[in-house]
């Protein structure tokens, strides 16, 4: 602190000397501060005194030159370092201001996004040259102010190739190709970089038959002009014309090596990219990330694990090329070894892993593996958000859904649509229906992903005139409904049995709206028709479809004639099943029910050998259900026990007792083997859903909705049975299964028996 007041006394002394307001009656003690600077002592001599001032004046320059010199090395240094405030302190400090220190410090507030500021210093420059209207031009297209930058491009007092450039450049990133054309050709002059700013416009823009032109046009090409054309090339799938001038190249360096191997990569020829990448005299991660890639996108893991353990060193951009690519090809142990071997992860590498297992059902490991991010202090992003949500709502984990959304509301992804979207349908699928309904009433302008959400979230609860109401207001609105609207508002009508209002949608669909209905359009159809018990006329329209119908259409058809007993439809659908997929126990299982139904033992036997002889096993039950944000799971016949299986069998036990006092007796018809009525009552006591229920009465207080999901399509038995539990214990049971979900509650179902 005193060495800086001293000098700031110092400066002030120079000052006065320099404009001869310094005398010989000042203090002595503070003139011999100065002697050092000074070639001549003071003196009282008026000729002795002139010459001292004219050296004081000199000295003083000097020294102003040399610290505003260093001022501006420090603010140099402090912009660098984005310290924006700081660097405006020392400029303000410096006395005698350049050009550069101006320059400087306009280019720092556009560098920090406050070009309003830039201006205003701009105009207040004392002289300006190209380089400070040049540093205008490029700080607004920095800051996305194209319009801007165009306006002082035209005021400028002269414009050097710099200028022209820059703008050029401005168009081309902003997509603006032909705008960029039309200048570039009105340049007086034009350098090798305007030629090859002007190259990557058109490149980028699609036209290569123009770049092709321009290329053949410029008078100078360097490495990166050639680059850029091999790039360009490689794009449109010229390969022999990008590998022409890649060998015509006298210098390349590693980017142009690195282009023609990608372009070999992206277009399929792995093995031409290998030779190439072989021979290349350095190699950067860029290099090996590409030749990786290539070899997980055509599905060669096995050439991609030793190229993998080859690299000298191996990068996070590498890594998670590595991840995606095995977890892609199914491999997600290999995946998850990388995941766990690497010394640093960025967010590219959390992301990737996290959606990997969200793509391949590992819903589970999904959800712990967000747990450890956020235990590490991983700020999620938004690939990782968008996942977990699908998780959350495959899983129907609903306190994990609402602490994601609470992470939402504190970062800026909240207003995403996009984002909101899969909120709805996350809140949707745990059975949220308010809480979906607040998210979407907050957005004032929704898109169709977000109506459609909606829309089929109240069909998945069977609340048909819910989704009719929604989809009458999108009818009324500006935004065109698309194919999944349809196939929303159709399902919501076969849920509820709205068998009129499904066939006009249908009609309409062609007629109306120009939507051409596709093969999920009639499945729908068939599913609403089938469920209705009109299974002659579902029949009919798949013998009228345009097309062959596939195994939903199908599907559809079988799943009616369950419900509805009829063996002879059922028996032609599965046959046609059995053709389109045979691995898929589905349409064994239905039609055993069929028969079991009506006591065709022997037939089932039949349908079991084939079903073994064709090794095709059938799904097992599964159901689970979330306690204090953890996630129970219950199989079939508890062929892995619950930790607290005695309890939940306890339980169960006093279910059963209340049930049995209530008049409930089990349906025996819904299960498969022919086996005593007892027999059948245990078998049905630990169907997976039933087991669920009993632990969430174990666990959740009253007042708390228990909800259960299901793998598959709940049983007959099993719904009449919570039906009666949910009026005997005075609670709400929401079961969500493969198909719908089912609101228990006071002795009803929300599907009103119909599902």
């Amino acid at each position: 602190m005193e060495a800086a007041l001293q000098t700031l006394r110092l400066k002030q002394l120079l000052h006065l000397a320099a404009s001869s307001k310094l005398n010989t009656n000042t203090n002595p003690s503070l003139l011999g501060k100065l002697r050092p600077f000074f070639l001549f002592r003071f003196s009282s001599s008026s000729d002795h005194k002139f010459q001292t001032m004219q050296c004081i004046s000199m000295q003083y320059r000097r020294y102003c030159s040399s610290t505003a010199l260093s001022t501006s090395s420090q603010m140099a240094y402090y912009i660098r370092l984005g310290e924006i405030e700081t660097a405006r302190k020392l400029f303000d400090q410096i006395l005698d201001k350049n050009i550069v220190s101006w320059n400087s410090i306009i280019s720092a507030y556009f560098k920090n996004s406050q070009p309003n500021e830039a201006q205003r210093l701009f105009d207040e420059m004392p002289e300006r040259n190209t380089v400070s209207w040049n540093g205008l031009i490029s700080g607004y297209i920095k800051n996305g102010m194209l319009k801007k930058a165009r306006e002082v491009f035209d005021l400028m007092p002269e414009r050097n190739v710099i200028s022209w450039t820059a703008m050029v450049r401005g168009y081309v990133e902003e997509g603006m190709v032909s705008e960029a054309e039309a200048l570039f050709w009105r340049m007086p002059e034009k350098n090798v970089v305007s030629w090859t700013v002007m190259l990557g416009g058109l490149i980028h823009g699609g036209r290569i038959d123009e770049a092709r032109r321009l290329y053949s046009m410029m008078p100078v090409k360097d490495v990166v002009t050639r680059t850029s054309m091999i790039g360009g090339l490689c794009s449109e799938g010229q390969l022999d014309e990008a590998r022409e001038i890649f060998d015509a190249m006298q210098q390349r360096n590693v980017v142009s090596w690195t282009t023609m191997i990608s372009g070999y990569v992206q277009n399929g020829k792995v093995d031409v990219a290998r030779k190439l990448f072989e021979v290349m005299p350095e190699r950067n991660e860029v290099t090996w990330t590409a030749m990786l890639m290539g070899y997980t996108q055509c599905g060669r893991t096995e050439d991609a694990w030793e190229l993998f353990e080859a690299m000298p060193a191996k990068p996070v951009v590498a890594c998670n090329a590595m991840i995606i690519g095995l977890g892609d090809n199914g491999e997600v142990s290999k995946a998850r070894k990388v995941f766990d071997l690497m010394r640093e992860k960025d967010d590219g590498t959390w992301n990737a892993m996290i959606k990997i297992y969200e793509r391949k059902g590992l819903e589970m490991e999904a959800l712990n593996l967000f747990r450890l991010m956020q235990r590490e202090g991983v700020r999620p992003h938004f690939p990782s958000l968008i996942s977990i949500l699908s998780v959350c709502a495959s899983l129907a984990t609903l306190d994990h859904g609402r602490q994601v959304h609470a992470q939402l509301l504190r970062s800026e992804f909240h207003d995403d649509i996009y984002l909101s979207s899969v909120l709805i349908t996350m809140y949707m699928k745990c059975g949220d229906l308010v809480k979906a309904k607040t998210v979407f009433d907050r957005f004032p302008c929704k898109d169709i992903v977000m109506w459609n959400s909606v829309i089929t979230g109240y069909a998945q609860h069977g609340l048909g005139d819910e989704a009719l109401q929604v989809f009458a207001e999108i009818s009324s609105s500006s935004i065109t409904p698309d194919e999944v609207t349809f196939i929303g508002v159709l399902s919501a009508c076969s849920y509820s049995g709205k068998v009129s209002e499904g066939k006009e949608i249908f009609e309409c669909m062609k007629s109306k709206y120009k939507t051409e209905p596709t093969m999920e359009h009639y499945a729908c159809m068939v599913d609403l028709l089938g469920r209705a018990g009109k299974l002659n006329e579902a029949m009919e329209l798949i013998n009228k479809m345009p097309v062959e119908a596939d195994a939903i259409v199908w599907g559809s058809l079988m799943g009616a004639c369950r419900n509805h007993l009829n063996s002879d439809l059922a028996e032609i659908a599965a046959k046609k099943l059995l053709q389109l997929e045979p691995k898929n126990a589905g349409p064994y299982v239905l039609l055993s029910n069929i028969y079991a139904s009506k006591g065709k033992w022997g037939d089932v036997a039949k349908l079991r050998k084939n079903m073994r002889s064709r090794k095709v096993s059938k799904l097992p039950g599964c159901s689970w259900i979330e306690v204090d944000k953890e996630v129970h799971m219950f199989t079939g016949g508890e062929y892995r026990p619950h930790p607290e299986h005695t309890e939940i069998v306890k339980m169960w036990d006093e279910l059963g007792r209340m049930l049995r006092e209530a008049g409930y007796n089990p349906d025996g018809a819904f299960v498969l083997h022919d086996v005593e009525e007892e027999e059948k009552a245990q078998n049905l006591r630990h169907h997976s859903e039933k087991l669920a229920v009993a632990f969430g009465l174990l666990k959740l207080p009253e007042g708390v909705p228990i909800r259960v999901m299901k793998n598959l399509r709940v049983c007959g038995d099993c719904h009449t049975a919570i039906k009666l539990i949910a009026n005997l214990t005075r609670r709400e049971i929401i079961l969500r299964d493969a198909n719908r979900f089912h609101h228990f509650k006071d002795g009803l179902c929300s599907c009103r028996d119909y599902w």
